[in-house]
C-alpha cells in the first residue's frame, strides 16, 4: 500500500510529550494529550482503549489510609501530567495537588518504599498490586462511571492531519490487524511476548481481555460520546475553550 512504519515504542508520557512537539506521524497517546495536540491531530476511529471497568486505580501500602487521612495531605505517584490517569485522579479529588509523576511502572515500589504515600497505577500493575502486598484505596474509573455514566476513556490512536489522506488507510489496516488478533486469540504472538517486559501470559492475557474491546475496533456513537464527555472535563479543570475543530476522523 505504499507505506513503511518505523515502530517507536516508549512509555505513554513520553508519547504524550512527544505529541505535544508533534514529533511523530501518527501515534498512540493519552487523551489529555490528545486535546491538548487535536490542532495538528486527528483520532482514528480504530486502535482506542475505553470501557467500563478499566479506569486507573489509587493505590496505597495501607489497608487503613481511607480511616481518617485526608488525601488532599498525601503525596501522591502519577504516571505523567498529560495521561487520563492523571484527569480521572483530579476529578476524584481536585483538591490533590501533592503529586510526583514518573513512568507508570516504578508506581508500585514508590508507594512500597514510602517514597509516596499514594500511587495511580494503570495498564498491567492493577493485576499486580495485591500480590506486592499493596491496597486499593478507590478504583478511580469506577468513580468516573458513577458519576458520568459513561464509558472510560483511556487512550487512543492519532494521525497527524497533515497525513489526513492516508489516516483513512491507517485506520483500515489497524481495524484489520486487530480483527485478525481477535480471531486467533487466546494466542498471543512472539512480538506481543517480546515486548511484554516482565509480563507473564496469564497477565497478558488480563490485559488484553480488560483493555481490547469493540471500542478498540471502532468507537461508535457511545465512544465518541464518552471522549466528548472526558473533553469537556478536561476544558473544565483546565479553563480552556472548546475548540471549533472536529477531534475525529
Amino acid at each position: 500500500m505504499g507505506f513503511e512504519f518505523e515502530v517507536v515504542l516508549e512509555d505513554v508520557e513520553t508519547l504524550n510529550q512527544w505529541a505535544l512537539q508533534g514529533k511523530l506521524d501518527i501515534t498512540k497517546l493519552s487523551f489529555p494529550a490528545f486535546f491538548q495536540s487535536s490542532n495538528e491531530y486527528v483520532l482514528l476511529n480504530s486502535g482506542s482503549a475505553l470501557g467500563k471497568g478499566v479506569g486507573p486505580l489509587l493505590i496505597s501500602k495501607s489497608a487503613d489510609i481511607n480511616q481518617g487521612s485526608k488525601i488532599e495531605d498525601l503525596t501522591i505517584a502519577l504516571p505523567g501530567s498529560h495521561t487520563t490517569a492523571n484527569l480521572l485522579f483530579s476529578f476524584a479529588y481536585p483538591n490533590a495537588t501533592n503529586k510526583e509523576f514518573m513512568v507508570f511502572s516504578s508506581i508500585e515500589d514508590a508507594v512500597l518504599r514510602g517514597k509516596t504515600d499514594l500511587g495511580v497505577i494503570i495498564h498491567e500493575n492493577r493485576f499486580t498490586y495485591q500480590q506486592k502486598g499493596l491496597f486499593k484505596v478507590r478504583d478511580l474509573g469506577e468513580y468516573w462511571e458513577e458519576k458520568m455514566n459513561a464509558p472510560i476513556p483511556l487512550g487512543g490512536i492519532a494521525s497527524k492531519k497533515e497525513s489526513r489522506a492516508a489516516a483513512g488507510t491507517i485506520d483500515s489496516l489497524i481495524r484489520q490487524s486487530l480483527e485478525h488478533a481477535f480471531s486467533n486469540y487466546p494466542f498471543i504472538t512472539d512480538y506481543v511476548k517480546q515486548h511484554s517486559q516482565v509480563m507473564s501470559e496469564d497477565v497478558m492475557r488480563q490485559h488484553i481481555d480488560l483493555y481490547v474491546n469493540n471500542y478498540s475496533l471502532d468507537l461508535g456513537a457511545e465512544g465518541r460520546q464518552a471522549i466528548a464527555t472526558l473533553y469537556d472535563v478536561y476544558n473544565r479543570a483546565s479553563n480552556k475553550a472548546v475548540a471549533t475543530y472536529s477531534l475525529f476522523l
